[in-house]
């Protein structure tokens, strides 16, 4: 992991995404700070977040939707999304123990990680409430 310098831009995209809090795509990212800072481009937000993500200060969420979207949450959990309303909120919940060694022992593959997402539908649209 290479180490960057903290920009003005990087810090922007950082405390976007903090703000944010909901696994925001790059057009959301951009327009939180595209309000307040109109000369950032979306370019240099997704280089950011592209950056970001590479150095694991952030996590990108890999979901069906084809959207790139953003965890500012690194530490492993899963992701549930809602089939009404698209809600993503996260869910935290042990892990398999060592999943990734047991896919990769079985599949003949190399693992580096994986990505969980549960669907259902949400309290605010009428699922289970906790």
């Amino acid at each position: 992991m290479k180490t960057q310098r903290n920009t003005v831009q990087r810090q922007l995209v950082l405390d976007a995404l903090l703000k944010l809090n909901k696994h925001p795509t790059i057009d959301e990212v951009f327009a939180e700070i595209h309000s307040s800072h109109p000369s950032v481009s979306k370019t240099t937000v997704y280089r950011n977040l592209r950056l970001l993500s590479d150095n694991g200060v952030i996590h990108q969420v890999f979901l069906p939707d084809g959207l790139e979207r953003y965890d500012a949450h690194t530490d492993q959990h899963y992701h549930f999304r809602c089939r009404n309303c698209g809600v993503i909120t996260d869910v935290s919940i042990d892990h398999p123990v060592d999943i990734n060694s047991t896919a990769q022992e079985k599949s003949g593959l190399q693992i580096d990680g994986h990505d969980v997402v549960f669907y259902g539908i949400c309290p605010k649209c009428g699922g289970i409430r906790k």
